[in-house]
């Protein structure tokens, strides 16, 4: 994630809390799968099956690891993207993860992830989704 020039990520940012404009986008900016991991965090499944097919596999676990799944969170570790292990651990609200972000002056990610937080705290979800 960190590749991403920042106003991408402030973007993808922006489609947590669903600015669908924003959303249209990237899609149409180059950024399809930032799209696609926006939509799987708001619970979309066959978003987290476009990532897979697509070449994106980091992307759907960490929607996965995200929610919680354990399988998700340990591929992300064995396939070495700490940085998303990092964050899924910030949007689950980790003390350690969110003092690693602020260290690092990645305050971007911090706030993508309290919306995170905030939308999965206040928005019913169909878990029926894909097992890693």
């Amino acid at each position: 994630m960190l590749h991403y020039p920042p106003k991408v990520l402030i973007a993808w940012s922006e489609t947590i809390t669903g600015n669908e404009v924003i959303l249209q986008w990237l899609l149409r900016n180059g950024f399809p799968e930032l799209a696609a991991l926006s939509s799987a965090i708001r619970g979309s499944e066959e978003a987290g099956k476009w990532l897979l097919k697509n070449g994106f596999p980091e992307l759907a676990a960490l929607d996965l690891a995200i929610d919680g799944d354990p399988n998700a969170y340990k591929w992300l570790l064995h396939h070495n993207f700490e940085f998303l292990v990092i964050f899924a651990d910030a949007c689950n609200e980790k003390y350690e993860a969110i003092q690693w972000l602020q260290e690092k002056d990645l305050t971007l990610f911090i706030v993508t992830a309290k919306k995170i937080k905030w939308l999965r705290d206040n928005t019913f979800f169909d878990y029926h989704k894909l097992h890693f």
